[in-house]
């Protein structure tokens, strides 16, 4: 059985590109592998956060985990905080890889060029090397990410494969999967961009009342055609809501093009509306339901007890491996 490993960032207010890009597909995964889905909260302090910010929002995506349909039964589910051995291997693969590759990574380029060289935290730089020991922690066979991760994976590998060839196979090679429709969810009033958790105008928050949901839909920028056609370079914002609508009916982008033959951009809205908001309605509903009764708190217990049995494991091996001195056996 293979074992799958993802998780969320809570930085941010999630939004319906989060949902489709990665929370909607969480439990396709737990029927036919050993699931590990975690919250980064210690990814999340790369940049500055406010304390009940990531309190409160840590609580929200452990909420939205078990909302989306993942049973805690089936898979395992924690925080990334609650299990030491994320740090403790962080200390060692850092060893491993290279600042010259760090500084390669479009994320860090990306994010450090709108912050003054002085605001830049060493976390921020050594994004990479967490997520690499995230991922090696638990041998994951399969990392589902979006996009704009796949660099990050493609690193691990390397590590991978560097510390394999100097010490033995102490780590196994991960793969990473990207979902094939709705992987990159753009912004409504700006589909050159994504759909980023920071654009009160242009996001759909997962934990907005359904009222504004399709107001905002109703209101994304399309253009001056006629034709709904998916053609991400002339019709950015028709594609955006066809790649949405098709995400959520679990269809492929050309049926979703078939279906809306002959449509006018007002009534095509509506329907992508209406597929968000019967979406929508009953996980919301969900959601309240575990933030009330507070079981997400049993799971992530549970979850870190379990997680941290794996991670411990490879952790033992690791420091064996790299020479660190092992006192219970002496």
């Amino acid at each position: 059985m293979k074992r799958i490993l993802s998780g969320i960032k809570p930085t941010g207010n999630l939004t319906l590109g989060n949902y489709i890009g990665a929370l909607k597909h969480f439990k396709d995964f737990q029927d036919s592998g050993d699931v590990y889905i975690f919250i980064a909260d210690l990814h999340a302090l790369t940049l500055p956060i406010d304390p009940k910010f990531l309190n409160d929002n840590t609580r929200d995506v452990a909420a939205f985990y078990l909302a989306s349909g993942l049973d805690p039964i089936k898979c395992t589910i924690f925080t990334q905080s609650s299990v030491p051995a994320h740090a403790e291997l962080n200390a060692i693969v850092q060893n491993y890889l290279y600042m010259g590759e760090l500084s390669r990574m479009t994320q860090f380029k990306e994010k450090s060029a709108k912050m003054q060289e002085s605001a830049i935290g060493l976390g921020l730089f050594a994004y990479p090397v967490l997520m690499a020991a995230d991922i090696v922690l638990y041998d994951a066979d399969i990392v589902p990410v979006g996009e704009d991760q796949i660099q990050h994976v493609e690193l691990t590998r390397d590590l991978v494969n560097r510390m394999n060839k100097r010490y033995g196979k102490i780590l196994t090679l991960p793969n990473y999967q990207v979902n094939k429709v709705g992987a990159r969810i753009m912004s409504l009033t700006d589909p050159s961009v994504k759909m980023s958790k920071s654009d009160p105008k242009g996001d759909i928050f997962l934990k907005e009342p359904l009222d504004s949901m399709r107001k905002k839909i109703m209101s994304a920028v399309t253009d001056s055609g006629s034709e709904v056609k998916y053609d991400p370079e002339n019709k950015p914002g028709i594609s955006n809501l066809l790649t949405i609508y098709a995400s959520l009916k679990e269809i492929d982008i050309p049926t979703a093009e078939a279906h809306f033959k002959g449509y006018r951009y007002g009534d095509f809205k509506k329907e992508v509306a209406d597929a968000v908001i019967d979406e929508m309605t009953p996980f919301k509903a969900r959601y309240e339901q575990i933030i009330a009764d507070k079981s997400y708190l049993e799971v992530l217990r549970a979850g870190a007890k379990k997680a941290s049995l794996i991670a411990n494991a490879t952790l033992k091996r690791v420091q064996n491996a790299v020479g660190l001195l092992d006192i219970d056996e002496h």
